[in-house]
């Protein structure tokens, strides 16, 4: 059957241009009704004008679906609670949330400017608890939410210049990780996507014939896909180009070392073993880190636990 979102109420972010446009057409087409958000400042945050999100809703208009614009700059709590609560007003409630919006300040990490990292950090990382908490409640009290999150290469990987994105980037993954957790009991599904595309923010990273595969709708289908009724939960997915895979974050089994050996040398020594990777695996919460460490010096010290 195919995947829909008749009835559903949608928030897009960033939804002005680029993948966020994308998304709000996608998410559209298949029958929800969608919140086009976008500031409509230029690529670094400066500026704003509400046009971009006004002409993407006239396309989905157009289309024969239900939007609205809506010029909230997410890193401000009061304009995005407002945009939520409009939502709910005209629409009767916020069922989807997609966190795309964001802004490029790239340099150096020598030449970075304190109040450049924090603004990224504030549109990106803030930004985005700002849209969460402000859907939270309403998705709680009806028992259903999907949420999907924005990461990036940068924040998994490392990108020169990008100190202040990669942060603010690998900062939503401990975000989506922890909503994951608490939206369990109430149906609310956080997954997030790390996505490679062709857009004003990687136009000039790539050359012509790569950015002609790089299309933002190839990434869409996997964000709808995790807005989905049947959607994972806790889940990171790479996606560009046509290509989708899974992102996980893994820890090698490790050794247990006797207090005689709690030195920087012994630890040098065994980090071969220490960093083996043949038996890592992908926890499934913080505490289960602290459960296997106390098993494994538990099983060394001959204690039943």
């Amino acid at each position: 059957m195919a995947i829909r979102f008749d009835g559903r109420v949608a928030i897009v972010t960033g939804a002005g241009n680029g993948l966020g446009r994308a998304h709000a057409l996608g998410l559209a087409s298949r029958g929800a009704k969608v919140v086009v958000n976008d500031f409509g400042g230029a690529r670094d945050g400066t500026g704003g004008s509400l046009s971009p999100a006004e002409a993407v809703v006239e396309e989905i208009r157009k289309a024969g679906g239900t939007a609205m614009a809506d010029g909230a700059d997410v890193s401000n709590f009061e304009q995005v609670t407002a945009m939520v609560e409009r939502a709910t007003k005209e629409w009767g409630s916020v069922d989807l949330l997609c966190a795309n919006a964001g802004i490029l300040r790239d340099k150096s990490f020598g030449k970075m400017e304190a109040a450049d990292f924090q603004k990224v950090l504030d549109v990106h990382l803030v930004g985005t608890f700002y849209c969460c908490k402000a859907a939270w409640a309403g998705m709680r009290d009806r028992n259903y939410g999907r949420i999907v999150l924005t990461t990036s290469s940068s924040g998994l990987y490392g990108n020169f210049g990008q100190a202040n994105y990669g942060a603010a980037k690998s900062g939503m993954i401990g975000l989506m990780n922890v909503l994951a957790e608490e939206g369990r009991k109430n149906d609310i599904r956080v997954n997030i996507i790390s996505p490679t595309a062709a857009t004003r923010m990687t136009e000039e990273l790539l050359p012509p014939q790569a950015l002609q595969l790089m299309k933002p709708n190839a990434i869409t289908p996997a964000v709808e896909y995790m807005l989905s009724e049947d959607a994972p939960t806790r889940t990171i997915m790479g996606a560009g180009a046509g290509s989708f895979a899974v992102i996980k974050i893994l820890e090698s089994e490790g050794i247990n070392l006797p207090e005689s050996e709690w030195t920087p040398d012994a630890v040098a020594a065994h980090f071969a073993e220490i960093s083996d990777m043949s038996k890592a695996k992908a926890l499934t919460g913080a505490f289960e880190q602290t459960q296997k460490y106390v098993a494994q010096a538990a099983a060394r010290a001959g204690i039943k636990l």
